[in-house]
């Protein structure tokens, strides 16, 4: 049903949402392909996972991309959510797929909590980063008022040579300007839908080449420490942020992992890469699942570890800044996944103003 299901889902998120004729593929289905294959696994018997939010914050990436790159409002994500469970059902119908009523019971509740999840993401982030902006940008303000101030008070006072005055008036006029443009600036910081990027030179290469030197060179001291499957992906990505990004990943799996190696996987679906690095051992409590991404936070519960340092801060912004997402799934059962989820082609997403 999947490739189905998404056909029928974009063609009425086109023709049904504003905004969204406008949005190119990849960004229009972002995590809902992981999201998909998570209301399988919830659905085949006995894997470990009760639904499609379990034990993973998919539904919270979706909601992040959607206040990076869209202009959407919350109201949308929720008639996206509702559109996919239409889309669902009317496949379900026409492919003959019978479901009992507990599994239906497992779709629906996955579809609402995913719809809470990511609506409270997209409104986090906005807050987040309008508290960021409004607060460098009143910081930075200060330089040019103190100029015009003191430029002011010196022509207040009549001590100022003849010859002077245009020059003093002139960095008056010049930092007012400043200002100005600052406080548009913020205006807009209230407003906009786009979050800060990471400068990225961007190149064509093989996602699955870049993992498997990542690996080598991780995995050089310890045979079988590392490996990765997976298909060839060519796109157009910043191989140097990329390759930090997947050595962070790695690094702190083999660092927290329980020594039974790290596996690199690499796919494509519906336009996105899909990077996964997987790793057995204690799991991440879900509680942790946003604060993991915050610069300089550490888990004081775990004895002798002294957290995830910035290293996955910096894989949020590497994947955000290509238009795309980093994801976490970490159970006891299924150990930890981290998936860097990227357009194919980064061009559009990283070059259009």
């Amino acid at each position: 049903m999947r490739d189905a299901v998404f056909a029928e889902w974009e063609s009425q998120v086109r023709a049904l949402i504003k905004g969204a004729q406008h949005i190119l593929h990849p960004t229009l289905l972002n995590t809902l392909p992981i999201f998909y294959d998570n209301i399988a696994e919830a659905l085949t018997p006995n894997y470990p996972r009760t639904e499609a939010t379990s034990n993973n914050d998919v539904a919270a990436a979706h909601g992040g991309e959607r206040a990076r790159m869209t202009a959407y409002e919350p109201d949308q994500i929720i008639q996206e959510y509702q559109l996919f469970r239409d889309a669902f059902s009317r496949v379900a119908d026409q492919q003959g797929v019978t479901l009992t009523r507990a599994e239906w019971g497992i779709v629906n509740s996955s579809i609402d909590n995913a719809v809470r999840e990511s609506v409270r993401k997209f409104t986090e982030m906005h807050g987040a980063f309008r508290r960021k902006i409004a607060a460098s940008l009143s910081h930075d303000m200060r330089n040019p008022l103190s100029v015009m101030v003191s430029a002011a008070y010196t022509l207040s006072i009549g001590t100022t040579e003849s010859g002077r005055v245009p020059v003093v008036a002139k960095r008056i006029l010049d930092n007012g300007q400043r200002l100005s443009g600052m406080i548009e600036e913020l205006l807009d910081a209230l407003s906009l839908n786009s979050g800060e990027k990471l400068p990225l030179s961007l190149s064509s290469f093989d996602a699955l080449d870049l993992a498997k030197a990542v690996c080598d060179d991780m995995g050089a001291d310890q045979a079988g420490a590392c490996t990765v499957s997976g298909t060839s992906v060519v796109g157009y990505w910043c191989e140097k942020s990329l390759r930090r990004a997947l050595e962070n990943l790695v690094a702190n799996a083999i660092k927290y992992g329980d020594g039974k190696g790290v596996q690199i996987k690499v796919s494509e679906s519906h336009g996105r890469m899909l990077m996964a690095v997987r790793n057995t051992g204690n799991p991440i409590n879900s509680e942790h699942y946003g604060q993991i991404f915050e610069y300089l936070w550490r888990d004081g519960s775990v004895k002798d570890q002294q957290g995830w340092g910035i290293g996955l801060p910096f894989v949020k912004s590497v994947a955000e800044s290509h238009g795309g997402s980093v994801t976490v799934d970490s159970s006891a059962a299924t150990g930890t996944t981290f998936m860097i989820d990227l357009p194919v082609d980064c061009r559009p997403f990283v070059e259009s103003p």
